[in-house]
C-alpha cells in the first residue's frame, strides 16, 4: 500500500498541479529604521558662548558707562568676548567637518546662530580696531595748534599729553609731547582750521548754544561778554564724556567772527577720531557749510 501511495505522487506532473488564483499572496514589508536620536550639546556650547560673547561685550560697555567699574575693566570684558566669539566660531565649524565625516549632520540652527552671533560680534570690534590703525593715537583735538582754545569751568585731563607716541620715531626723536602731538594732529587732521562767520560774536555765540543744545550736550558756560562756551558731550555707548570749548573772536572790523574749537576725551588714549569728527561737524553747521 505505501509503495503504491509514493508512485502516484511520483506521477503527478507539475503542470497537473493547480494553484488557486483568489489565494492572497503574502509579501514581507520591510521594517521602517528606527530614529536614534542624538544629542545637541555642540551646537548648543557654540550658542551659548556666541550669545555670551555679546552679552558679556554689553555688560562691559555699559557697566563702565553707568560707572560700575573702571574703562580697564570694561575693555578687558570687550577683549574677552573677542577670544570667546572666536571659540564659538572655530568650534562651530570643527562639529560641521565632524558632522559631514559621519555622514547626515544633526540639528544645526543653534550652531549657526551661535556662529552668526560670534561672526558679528568680531566684526563689530575688528571695525575699532581697523579705526585705531587710521588714526594717530591722540585724543586732543584743536582748530588752533599755536594757540588753542583753554578750558575755564572744565578742566583738561591731567595726563592730557603723557601718552603721546612718537617718542622713539625717528621723524620725532628729540621732540616734546607738544611738539609730537602738533605734527601727529597736522599729518590726521590738517583740514580742522579756524572758521570764519558773516556775523558778530553775540550772534555766532547764540546759535553755538543753539547747536550744542540740539546736540543734547551739558553746557557748563555760556558767556557772549567773553566768547565762549564749554559743554560736554556723552556718548551713547560706553558713555565717555568729552569735553567742548568753543572761541569766538571778532574780526578786525568786527562785523565777522573768528571761531575756534577744542575737543577733549576724557580718557583713553586714542579717540579713534570721534573729536575730529564732532569738531568737523560743529563747525559746519555754525558757519553753513557740509562737513567731510
Amino acid at each position: 500500500m505505501i509503495d503504491q501511495a509514493q508512485e502516484a505522487v511520483e506521477g503527478v506532473k507539475p503542470a497537473e498541479i493547480e494553484i488557486d488564483p483568489v489565494a492572497p499572496v503574502v509579501e514581507s514589508i520591510p521594517e521602517k529604521p528606527s530614529i536614534v536620536k542624538t544629542s545637541n550639546w555642540g551646537g548648543k556650547i557654540v550658542l551659548w558662548c556666541g550669545l555670551g560673547s555679546v552679552f558679556m561685550a554689553l555688560v562691559g560697555a555699559l557697566g563702565s558707562g553707568w560707572g560700575l567699574w573702571q574703562f580697564s575693566v570694561g575693555f578687558q570684558m570687550l577683549m574677552a568676548s573677542f577670544g570667546l566669539a572666536a571659540i564659538a566660531i572655530l568650534l562651530g565649524l570643527f562639529i560641521g567637518w565632524r558632522q559631514r565625516k559621519r555622514g547626515p549632520g544633526g540639528p544645526k540652527a543653534m550652531r549657526w546662530i551661535g556662529m552668526v552671533a560670534s561672526l558679528a560680534m568680531i566684526g563689530w570690534l575688528l571695525r575699532f580696531v581697523y579705526v585705531a590703525q587710521t588714526v594717530p593715537a591722540i585724543h586732543d583735538i584743536s582748530t588752533d595748534l599755536a594757540d588753542p582754545p583753554q578750558f575755564t569751568q572744565l578742566a583738561v585731563r591731567a595726563d592730557n599729553l603723557d601718552n603721546i607716541p612718537g617718542a622713539d620715531d625717528g621723524d620725532m626723536r628729540g621732540f616734546s609731547p607738544q611738539q609730537r602731538w602738533e605734527t601727529l594732529h597736522k599729518g590726521a587732521y590738517g583740514d580742522i582750521r579756524s572758521v570764519r562767520v558773516n556775523m558778530p560774536v553775540v550772534e555766532v555765540i547764540a546759535k553755538a548754544e543753539r547747536l550744542a543744545k540740539d546736540r543734547d550736550w551739558d553746557i557748563a558756560v555760556v558767556s557772549a561778554e567773553e566768547g565762549r562756551i564749554e559743554a560736554t558731550e556723552t556718548t551713547q555707548f560706553f558713555r565717555f564724556k568729552d569735553d567742548v570749548v568753543v572761541r569766538v573772536r571778532a574780526t578786525e572790523d568786527g562785523r565777522g567772527s573768528i571761531v575756534d574749537m577744542r575737543s577733549i576725551s576724557r580718557v583713553g588714549v586714542s579717540d579713534l577720531g570721534v573729536n575730529a569728527k564732532r569738531v568737523r561737524s560743529f563747525l559746519a553747521d555754525l558757519s553753513g557749510t557740509v562737513s567731510s
